[in-house]
């Protein structure tokens, strides 16, 4: 089984992932992986063009085994479940800005969170769930990856749609354009 744990840079994919490997869970990255199985075709402004057919072809695949799949690609490598990290892009933008990240990477990948492009790019997978982490312990929200891997959660608990950031920013959208 495939789990792809997916979402924005910034969410905290890596950290949960961490933590899941810390409990036993096999646990790789997808850029790792695109390295790994030599799906990498190319760079485009300092970061790694993956081939996501090949690599998705390239994964070994083991319906006993639990793996998962951790990074911003992950939902297009053809996952059994799909968990959507997202975080308030206020606090995203702090998180990015604090790592270092050029004006125009955090915008873009705050327009990114704001548009949902990666919940709307998971939604042709069988099984996706979105968890906001903006306010949760990072040990948390591994617990709740967890359950959802092991179906100890409600089905309509994470069910995606639920977190709307421009309804919840409202007037405050002018911040993510205007004044950086």
């Amino acid at each position: 089984m495939i789990i792809a744990l997916t979402g924005t840079p910034g969410v905290g994919k890596t950290e949960v992932g961490k933590l899941l490997s810390k409990s036993g869970y096999e646990v790789k990255s997808s850029n790792q992986l695109a390295e790994d199985l030599d799906c990498i075709i190319g760079e485009e402004g300092g970061s790694l063009v993956v081939d996501i057919y090949s690599l998705s072809e390239r994964i070994e695949r083991n319906d006993e085994r639990k793996t998962i799949i951790e990074g911003h690609l992950a939902h297009h490598l053809n996952p059994d479940i799909v968990i959507v990290l997202r975080c308030n892009p206020k606090t995203l933008k702090k998180r990015l800005s604090k790592k270092g990240w050029k004006k125009d990477k955090v915008l873009e990948n705050l327009e990114a969170e704001i548009t949902d492009v990666i919940l709307m790019e998971s939604l042709g997978n069988k099984k996706v769930y979105e968890i906001d982490t903006t306010d949760i312990p990072i040990e948390e929200v591994a617990k709740t990856v967890v359950d959802i891997i092991e179906g100890k959660i409600e089905e309509d608990k994470y069910k995606p749609g639920k977190i709307d950031w421009i309804f919840e920013l409202g007037d405050e959208m002018e911040l993510f354009t205007r004044k950086f």
